[in-house]
């Protein structure tokens, strides 16, 4: 068997063992070490798994990932996004469906100082989903909303998607960070939009009433949001005035989280404990993917399967767009079976090749996978998001119904997705304007 069959194989296998729920490292990790051996000889395969964990752990770029993940769990855990929701909901709260259109918003500044989608989703919904149950709100739209808008955690600056495709693709980690910013307050101005149509057009969907407030009572609730205002602008405004790298960044992130919570007098011993705790678990299992995925690179690159596909590409004469919507197209059809990062890390080895044969700009490519990668956490029969809203709902609200309520902004994401291939300049804005 050639060695480009042998890398066909070993994909096939791959997608097999994590379709099986094979955990995502493991897989990815034991189909390269079995597949560089076949191709190479077992000496090699062992050597190359001696040299590839140190190596890709020593990477400094991968050091950001840890402090990111403890900026997002002291954040949650000494509850400096708890008033997030209430300020929104109390400005917002006139608008049809002003509850939903807060926690969506609520969602996306959130999603700036946790950088994870899942974490976003628990934390707002956890928030946000008792309120509308109680005023009446659509399960459906309740539900939805809180999955849909969990996603930009994955957009929205800082992103630990966007940090991992940076080391992956060799590209700047801070060109993707502000390249991803008016993306996802497109996407989330767009969920917005949809919501207060359909509240409008249908008011049972959300038939809380109007909350009347002052104007008093709202500057003092907007007030006690300043924790995460301040998290945001200095963590992004340090890495964008050259202050800290984008990788120095996770670690002033964590830093001015803690003493942003120990003047807010919410941070204790329980809290540090549980941050560290959380960061800990959340690193060691996205590592261990991540050695996989670098193992898998390397059996990859041994077997010849990504040039192959980029010369297919380039005989084919396919065109740029072409090639954007053959990889939307994967993408979509995978995540409806896939976990995210296995997603990512099955796929990018050999997608990155193909985007450099046709001339794609890295940074536009990247910020429209993680809008893909996004869809995949919302798709059924996966959709990592709708099972986390689903475990905070209980057995009274069916898995159907959430799926239903997240249709909706499916189709969004669609329509945003087909914006930003249709106006490259959307995307790539920012980074030209800052010189990036």
């Amino acid at each position: 068997m050639s060695a480009l069959a042998i890398g066909f194989c070993g994909m096939g296998i791959a997608l097999l063992l994590i379709a099986l729920r094979v955990p995502i490292g493991l897989a990815l990790g034991l189909v390269a070490f079995v597949g560089i051996a076949v191709v190479t000889s077992w000496n090699a395969a062992f050597s190359i798994l001696s040299l590839i964990p140190f190596e890709t752990a020593a990477n400094w770029e991968l050091s950001a990932i840890p402090m990111f993940l403890l900026m997002g769990a002291l954040a949650f855990r000494s509850g400096l996004t708890t008033s997030l929701f209430d300020a929104a909901r109390l400005w917002l709260g006139w608008l049809p469906g002003g509850v939903a259109v807060a926690t969506n918003f609520a969602c996306a500044g959130f999603a700036a100082a946790s950088g994870s989608s899942l974490a976003t989703t628990l934390t707002m919904g956890r928030i946000a989903l008792p309120e509308m149950r109680k005023t009446g709100y659509d399960m459906g739209l309740a539900t939805g909303v809180v999955a849909s808008a969990g996603t930009l955690g994955s957009l929205i600056p800082p992103s630990v998607l966007m940090i991992l495709i940076g080391v992956f693709a060799q590209t700047s980690i801070i060109k993707l960070f502000v390249a991803g910013i008016i993306p996802g307050l497109l996407s989330a101005v767009a969920f917005a939009a949809m919501i207060i149509v359909r509240a409008r057009l249908r008011p049972g969907l959300a038939p809380g009433a109007v909350e009347k407030t002052d104007l008093r009572t709202k500057l003092v609730a907007t007030a006690g949001i300043w924790p995460l205002p301040v998290l945001i602008l200095g963590v992004i405004g340090g890495i964008y005035s050259g202050i800290v790298t984008a990788t120095e960044a996770g670690a002033f992130g964590a830093a001015l989280t803690f003493v942003i919570a120990l003047a807010n007098r919410t941070l204790s011993w329980k809290v540090v404990k549980e941050s560290f705790w959380d960061a800990l678990v959340g690193t060691a299992t996205l590592f261990f993917i991540v050695l996989g995925a670098v193992l898998l690179t390397r059996f990859l690159a041994f077997s010849g399967l990504p040039m192959f596909l980029a010369q297919l590409i380039t005989d084919a004469d396919v065109s740029p767009l072409g090639v954007i919507l053959l990889a939307g197209a994967c993408y979509l059809v995978l995540g409806m079976f896939l976990d995210p990062l296995g997603l990512l890390f099955l796929t990018l080895p050999i997608m990155l090749p193909m985007f450099k044969t046709v001339g794609l700009d890295l940074t536009l490519m990247g910020v429209l996978i993680v809008k893909f990668v996004e869809i995949g956490l919302m798709s059924p029969p996966v959709g990592l998001n709708v099972f986390a809203v689903k475990s905070l709902v209980g057995s009274d609200v069916p898995l159907t119904t959430i799926f239903k309520g997240v249709l909706w902004f499916l189709v969004v994401d669609l329509l945003v997705i087909g914006l930003l291939i249709a106006f490259p300049g959307i995307t790539l804005f920012l980074p030209r304007v800052m010189g990036l």
